[in-house]
């Protein structure tokens, strides 16, 4: 089903006998927020937008300054394949506007729109193809698996695999390509991995890919989760984020000549992620649990280099494959599947832009495994750490003036505001584990 134009959404609606449209946008930590409009509301929703009162949004306005306009996006109309057939339930994206009309800079979704405008002012567009792992659990009080089975594992020990199958179809029913599924790693773990597309569609993309995910565990009767370190262990939870630059119909990373085969602009792209990788990790992992996951043994990154095989970096870039140059492409390999992806995205192309504008030079790749290297290796090789916790990672954002410019003062400063609060309630806990090790000798 697509939709160019609010006639495209009117048709479809009477033709369907839509009984409700769910209007969706995100707070600044990416949670998914939605009010439903009856289709008689249509018309005035699409063509003056929906005033809504947003001092309750974390991170939007305060509460003398709350009026707010929810603005839907008609090409991002879909009827939502999980709610009952006979009566469709459709769904829009929406931009959020002040009661002028001008874009809010409280919404990720703008947000990512400008860095995206950038490029686009290079001639550039940015393509997306990020892997999203999640675990299927028994319910959501404790992380209880639903199975035991490993790195594409198959039935008996893959019972996620109907779950995983459904959702597939539901994914593509809604227009979102779907390249793999399979079992992953970790107990009861699994990914789906999109087909790439154009940045702000792959951002609404993966808003719908998480509710998927969870509306066909819930159907199940199971829970699916997208917390990056649930049980202590084992691997946690990744989004790999392949990305590339084209110049029209042209892959601006490949370079035929090259012994890697990418274009100096890649290679500009790659260094400016390396060199602002500690200051863009707050958004790209920002969870106290987050940094659970982001520890040397599970193979997460946690080291700040480029490789082509070696996935203990923190960038990779996929083997070459001949009569394949629209493939060359980067991953990015330190997010996890809770950031907010306007955000997310936002800040790792703003990272990459800012290399290939600034002609940063990129350092040597690493083959060898930095798992096993020592201290002093690493060192000899200048090789940084990413953040160990959330707060050295806001340390690090509060003095970027790349991740200041790429969310807009209004952001940047409510997403630190609210990681800070989150910080402090988390030190102030007391666990589990420092009960069991510490009551019993002190």
């Amino acid at each position: 089903m697509e939709c160019r134009s609010f006639d495209d959404v009117h048709r479809i609606v009477k033709d369907r006998d839509v009984s409700f449209i769910q209007l969706w946008f995100t707070d600044v930590l990416g949670m998914l927020k939605s009010f439903s409009i009856r289709p008689s509301e249509l018309e005035e929703a699409m063509t003056e937008g929906m005033g809504f009162d947003g001092s309750s949004i974390e991170g939007f306005a305060r509460i003398e300054e709350s009026d707010m306009i929810a603005k839907p996006d008609p090409a991002t109309f879909q009827l939502l394949p999980w709610r009952p057939q006979d009566r469709p339930v459709g769904r829009m994206f929406c931009d959020i506007l002040q009661p002028d009309g001008s874009p809010y800079p409280g919404d990720p979704r703008y947000v990512f729109k400008r860095v995206l405008a950038r490029a686009r002012d290079k001639g550039f567009t940015f393509f997306l193809g990020p892997e999203l792992e999640y675990f299927y659990f028994t319910g959501d009080s404790e992380p209880v698996p639903i199975d035991k089975g490993g790195y594409f594992d198959t039935t008996a020990l893959d019972r996620g695999n109907v779950m995983r199958r459904d959702t597939v179809l539901m994914l593509e029913q809604m227009g979102i390509r779907v390249e793999y599924s399979h079992h992953e790693v970790a107990y009861s773990q699994h990914e789906i991995d999109l087909r790439y597309d154009e940045g702000l569609r792959m951002a609404d993309k993966v808003m719908t890919y998480k509710l998927a995910v969870k509306e066909v565990a819930r159907l199940h009767g199971h829970y699916a989760t997208f917390m990056p370190k649930p049980i202590f262990g084992i691997n946690g939870s990744g989004m790999h984020t392949h990305q590339s630059l084209f110049l029209g119909e042209k892959n601006a990373f490949y370079e035929p000549g090259d012994p890697h085969h990418l274009s100096q602009l890649a290679k500009g792209y790659i260094a400016g992620l390396l060199k602002h990788a500690r200051e863009i990790t707050a958004v790209c992992n920002q969870w106290v649990n987050s940094y659970k996951r982001l520890v040397p043994g599970y193979e997460a990154p946690v080291y700040i280099s480029w490789a082509r095989r070696n996935r203990s970096t923190l960038i990779r870039v996929p083997m070459y494959k001949p009569g394949k140059e629209v493939a060359t492409r980067i991953e990015y390999r330190a997010p996890d599947p809770s950031c907010n992806p306007y955000l997310a995205f936002a800040v790792m192309l703003a990272a990459g832009l800012k290399g290939v504008e600034a002609g940063y030079e990129l350092p040597t790749p690493v083959e060898e495994d930095i798992y096993h290297m020592s201290e002093p290796e690493r060192q000899r090789l200048g090789i940084r750490n990413l953040p160990g916790n959330l707060f050295e990672a806001i340390q690090e954002m509060e003095k970027s003036e790349l991740v200041r410019g790429a969310l807009g003062d209004h952001i940047f400063f409510k997403f630190i505001e609210n990681k800070k609060i989150e910080w402090d309630s988390y030190r102030l806990h007391v666990s589990q584990y420092e009960i069991e090790k510490y009551l019993p000798m002190l």
